[in-house]
This record gives C-alpha cells, structure tokens and sequence, in this order.
C-alpha cells in the first residue's frame, strides 16, 4: 500500500520531517548563536585555505592545472572537500553529543545523524554560493557552468559524508578509540582526493588507484561542473553513490539494532 493511501504511514512520516526540522533549528542555534560571528567563520576558513593554498603554489608554478586561476582551481576541489569532510565529522558525533534529547521517545538517533549531515550540507552550500562569484569576480575568471554535475557533486558529498559518518558514530560508541585511528587514517585524504591536482593529467596507472577513493570522484565531478566541461571517465557515479548507500544502510542497521548501547554509553 503506497504510503499516501495509509493514514499511519504518512502520519509517521510527518512526524519524522517535524523532528527533523526542529532538530536542524537546534543545531543551526547551537552552532552559530545570535551572533554574525559563527556565519562569519563559516566563510572564513574554507576562504582561508584557498587563499593559502593558491599563494603557495603559485610560488612553486606559474601556471595553474586547470584554467587560468590558482584560486578558482583549488576551490574547485576544497570547498566540496570540506563539505564531505565536516559532514563526515559532526554526523560521527551526533549521538554522544544529543544524548539528552535521545531520553525522549520521538527523537530516535538516526534522527540526530541526518540532522546535522542537513545542515552541514545547507551551510556548505550557501558557502559556495559566495566563494565561487567572488573569486570568479576577483580573478575574472570566464566560466560556463554545468549545474547538473555541480548539484550532483554536491549531493555525493552529502551522501558520503552521511554514510561515513553514521558508520562511525556506531564504531566510537563500542570503541571510542576509533575517533583516533579514523583521523590518523583519513588525514592522507586532504593529498589523494585531487584537491591540489588534476585527475586528467595524471598518468593511467595512477589515476587507476586513486579512482577507488570516493571522496576522488566527489571533486572530480564539482571540478567538472565548474568548468562547465562533460563529465569525464575518471567519474563513477554507481561506484561512489554504492558506496555512500552502502555505508550508511549498514550504520542505519548497526544503529538501530544496538541503539539501547549507544545511548549507555
């Protein structure tokens, strides 16, 4: 029976999207306060490493990978970088740090994980909607964009991060070490994922073992959109979206099946 024709289906459903809602509230208070300072910052630091980034490299060469911006190129593969990368953090955290809500039997904590991953995303979002006019702007950088493959970028980043993050936040509730030894495991990710190169310039052999890191194809695509080039073969969609699906439907699992443990903890 669909679930429009079924009056307690959708009865859940609307009380699901309620508490999501009221949790994004939360968070977006929690996170930037009254104040301009917390929205500040948001732009700031992505802007940050941009502007470092580029200055460096424009030292080591005069020419950038792609196109004639070391600015715009390296905000091509920071700004989504970051987007999965702080999804991936705060989802992995979300139940320890909203146990006291979890004592309330609406909220479950799946809940708490696709919250946060939402607003993350939304800030993130309105992120690039600032960095990437303004350093075009600045730089007069003439591009053609392909909106589909930047959306499609955006929502790969969402879906990783989401799945990474649900996954590890089971992980740190049996083993709270795990915090650890997935931020010493995933620190190489900042040099392999294509932020400070381009995938189409690299020779076969190496671009064959960098394609099976998913973040690789999340700033392949969002470059490729950018530029307002076609999608290029480095890019499996399947590959990257089975991934993100399959992490998270095995966190979902692991969660609600050993969500009285977490919650002790």
């Amino acid at each position: 029976m669909m679930v429009a024709d079924n009056p307690t289906a959708l009865a859940r459903v609307r009380q699901r999207l309620r508490v999501l809602a009221a949790l994004i509230i939360r968070e977006t208070s929690a996170r930037f306060g009254r104040s301009w300072g917390g929205y500040i910052w948001a732009i700031a630091e992505p802007t940050g490493g941009i502007v470092l980034l580029s200055v460096a490299f424009s030292v080591i060469t005069h020419v950038p990978p792609r196109g004639t911006s070391f600015m715009y190129f390296y905000a091509s593969g920071f700004v989504p970088f970051m987007m999965y990368n702080s999804i991936a953090n705060v989802t992995m955290h979300a139940i320890r740090t909203n146990r006291g809500l979890l004592t309330y039997p609406v909220v479950r904590p799946l809940d708490t994980v696709i919250s946060r991953a939402t607003l993350e995303m939304m800030t993130h979002f309105v992120v690039a909607l600032i960095i990437f006019p303004s350093i075009a702007w600045y730089d007069g950088v003439r591009t053609d964009l392909n909106p589909g493959l930047l959306v499609t970028a955006f929502v790969l980043a969402f879906a990783l991060g989401t799945g990474v993050g649900t996954l590890n936040a089971v992980l740190i509730g049996f083993f709270p070490t795990w915090q650890n030894i997935w931020g010493v495991l995933t620190r190489p990710l900042f040099i392999v994922s294509g932020i400070l190169f381009d995938f189409d310039t690299l020779p076969t052999y190496l671009r064959d073992i960098l394609w099976y890191n998913p973040v690789a194809h999340v700033i392949a695509e969002a470059r490729y959109g950018l530029y307002g080039v076609e999608r290029g073969a480095f890019v499996s969609l399947p590959y990257a979206f089975g991934i993100a699906m399959a992490l998270f439907l095995i966190g979902a699992f692991l969660l609600r099946q050993n969500e009285s443990h977490l919650l002790q903890q």
